[in-house]
């Protein structure tokens, strides 16, 4: 399965990954999947089993009331001839088709619900910036968006669908969507983009919905996980995961500017560096003579950086999955996306060959037993509560094989409207996604740890090793160089300079 950067149309049937472990994850069938297919609930149950993912979004809302960390921004820009009626019809529309949209969630007999609501009216409202000079448009719609993406959601009376229309142009605006993550992941966003365009299409020209029916709604698959959890195949994935994570637990300890708080906070910044294509077709190309994929190699260069950094030669990453390996489920809006724990054992006098071939073991281990949910896992390993960090992972590592999301519909063009929203879910998550002129390396970290200096120069370290990573995979990780030249040079030159009597 792939994402399609562009899509004309209706575009294809095939739905958009995002979150990838991997750039070929299909290689790597899980060992144990689930046989029975999902089948529509009874009618007229419209109260079932919240799933894992979603009590454990619920649980974190809970502990951190109001936090913005969950909030799911897929705001738009709009290029073209707008129809603002069409497209609060289509909005409307696929609210109506999708129960997720339309779900709230309260404890009942000390379970988490998940009740389906009839569809609510989406009103879009227009806000006119056309009046201002583009530079004041362009900071007035980062505001609007940041403000309401950063709004509270009531997870127990809902709606947890916000939308809005902000007018740049005659012929340019945005669509602020906003969503939390309970009901919405990154796969679904391209699910609202391809059925955006295909309704929009049909209804500005007088038509009906060109849409199939789903055969599914979330609140299946949710009650079907239920049931699988409860059987064998459930128990051998946890079996393997046991294994890999049992025991004592590592937390990584990377030296923060500022104390740690108390208690894990959210305030959150991005910076960037972006890997040239020549080093990036040699990191590629590492890794094809290492029969592994793009995502093994910078995963095996980001544990070496993580190695540096702190020390420390037991490292566990986060990696998220889209949870999307089922056909019945691809073309639904909910969440799907699963966590799995990357463990390294970086200890010995590795060369980074022999890294890569570890890690490559410990990806293909992992892509094999992605069912388990990561909240049944946290259940299972009950690790010890530190209300400062993340369980069992503290940093996130994630590679974006794919162009950002392009739609186009007769004379309009849908794509992502993207913004920094000012928040982090974790102290550090790396973000990789390929660019025509590179790899771009986006990293999102807590401003309540990290100065953004320190990032810059984390990321200044990940492209120096990379560089020579490629130049010596036999080289011991330990003795690959990291420093830039402008640190070589600082510390060769400039601070070995004396002044003369």
């Amino acid at each position: 399965m792939r994402e399609d950067g562009n899509t004309k149309g209706q575009g294809t049937s095939q739905a958009p990954q995002s979150n990838l472990l991997a750039e070929n994850t299909a290689r790597y069938k899980t060992t144990s999947k689930p046989g029975a297919r999902i089948t529509p609930r009874p009618a007229g149950q419209t109260a079932t089993p919240a799933s894992p993912a979603q009590e454990r979004i619920w649980f974190l809302e809970e502990f951190e009331p109001g936090s913005a960390a969950y909030h799911r921004p897929a705001s738009l820009r709009l290029t073209g001839p707008l129809d603002p009626t069409a497209l609060e019809s289509s909005l409307n529309e696929i609210v109506g088709r999708h129960e997720a949209l339309r779900t709230t969630f309260s404890l009942q007999a000390g379970e988490l619900v998940q009740t389906i609501h009839k569809p609510f009216p989406v009103a879009l409202e227009v806000l006119d910036l056309s009046g201002l000079s583009e530079e004041g448009r362009d900071d007035q719609a980062q505001a609007l968006a940041v403000e309401e993406a950063r709004t509270p959601f009531d997870l127990a009376n809902g709606p947890l669908l916000r939308a809005g229309l902000l007018r740049m142009s005659t012929e340019e605006h945005i669509l602020l969507l906003t969503l939390h993550h309970i009901v919405f992941d990154g796969w679904s966003m391209g699910v609202v983009m391809r059925e955006l365009a295909a309704l929009y299409d049909a209804y500005c020209t007088g038509g009906l919905s060109p849409l199939p029916e789903l055969p599914i709604q979330y609140a299946d698959f949710a009650l079907w996980q239920h049931n699988w959890l409860q059987g064998e195949t459930c128990q051998e994935q946890l079996s393997y995961w046991l294994q890999q994570l049992g025991g004592d637990v590592p937390v990584l300890d990377i030296a923060t500017d500022h104390p740690r708080p108390e208690a894990q906070t959210f305030s959150g910044a991005r910076r960037r560096v972006l890997l040239s294509k020549p080093l990036t077709e040699e990191i590629k190309a590492l890794g094809r003579r290492e029969n592994a994929t793009l995502f093994m190699t910078l995963l095996a260069a980001f544990n070496v950086l993580l190695y540096r950094y702190t020390g420390q030669k037991d490292i566990m990453v986060g990696c998220p999955v889209s949870g999307r390996n089922r056909l019945e489920i691809e073309t639904l809006i909910g969440l799907f996306i699963n966590t799995l724990v990357l463990r390294t054992d970086l200890s010995g006098d590795l060369t980074f060959r022999e890294l890569l071939g570890q890690v490559r073991k410990v990806v293909i281990g992992a892509l094999t037993h992605q069912e388990l949910p990561f909240q049944k896992l946290i259940e299972q390993l009950q690790p010890e509560r530190d209300p400062s960090r993340t369980p069992l992972f503290q940093v996130i590592f994630q590679l974006r094989n794919v162009p950002a999301r392009v739609v186009e519909t007769g004379d309009l063009r849908l794509e992502e409207f993207e913004f920094d929203s000012g928040t982090a879910r974790f102290d550090l998550c790396l973000d990789l996604v390929e660019k025509p002129e590179g790899l771009l390396c986006v990293a999102e970290y807590n401003t309540d740890l990290f100065d953004g200096a320190t990032i810059s120069r984390l990321l200044g370290h990940f492209r120096q090793l990379l560089d020579e990573i490629v130049s010596d995979p036999e080289r011991p990780i330990g003795q690959l160089p990291m420093l830039t030249k402008a640190e070589r040079h600082q510390l060769l030159v400039e601070w070995n300079q004396t002044e003369a009597d």
